[in-house]
């Protein structure tokens, strides 16, 4: 297999080594920023008993929460696919966007002209230093993949990370089906 270099819009598939980091054992992980000075990404498969009216009582939507990563979990993000609808979108890659104007979002929600297939919401995120991210590719704790099509948003997440050491197939192909703690086997 030929390994990739982190990138904007790159998957990151934590290694079936992760295991009792809690945020990051299983999780794959969308790559919204890579540069010299940094990355930032959202964990995409670890959703929180949270809905968007827990988190915003004024807004009626029963919108899942996701454990964006262990950075400023007290803020939301989100990514979306309808950057028409909000302006001030980012986009990150493959007709996937970034953050935007809030109050469209609200706006949108209560008119029920956006769901959950179009929006992820997400509280915190995962970041990394200018060469952390690198440190960890070389300490084999993440397996950089490209993001072919724009349906993670839309994506069943109890099957994500298992889906993707299916695809990779040879010895992952063992861990995909393997108890998420190895001394439960």
């Amino acid at each position: 297999m030929i390994a990739l270099k982190p990138t904007k819009g790159h998957l990151l598939v934590a290694e079936p080594s992760i295991i009792g980091d809690v945020a990051f054992n299983r999780s794959v992980v969308l790559l919204a920023d890579h540069s010299e000075k940094g990355s930032v990404g959202f964990i995409l498969n670890k959703v929180l008993d949270f809905t968007l009216t827990d988190l915003i009582p004024d807004l009626e939507a029963d919108f899942r929460i996701y454990n964006g990563g262990p950075v400023e979990q007290d803020n939301l993000y989100f990514i979306h696919k309808v950057p028409e609808l909000i302006p001030d979108s980012i986009e990150i890659a493959n007709g996937i966007y970034w953050g935007g104007n809030f109050e469209a979002v609200q706006e949108l929600i209560t008119k029920n002209l956006i769901d959950e297939k179009q929006i992820r919401f997400f509280l915190g995120y995962s970041g990394w230093d200018a060469d952390q991210l690198n440190e960890e590719l070389n300490s084999h704790s993440w397996i950089v993949t490209t993001n072919e099509d724009n349906d993670i948003i839309e994506r069943p997440y109890s099957s994500f990370w298992k889906d993707k050491m299916m695809q990779l197939g040879g010895e992952y192909v063992l861990w995909s089906n393997a108890p998420e703690n190895p001394a439960y086997n």
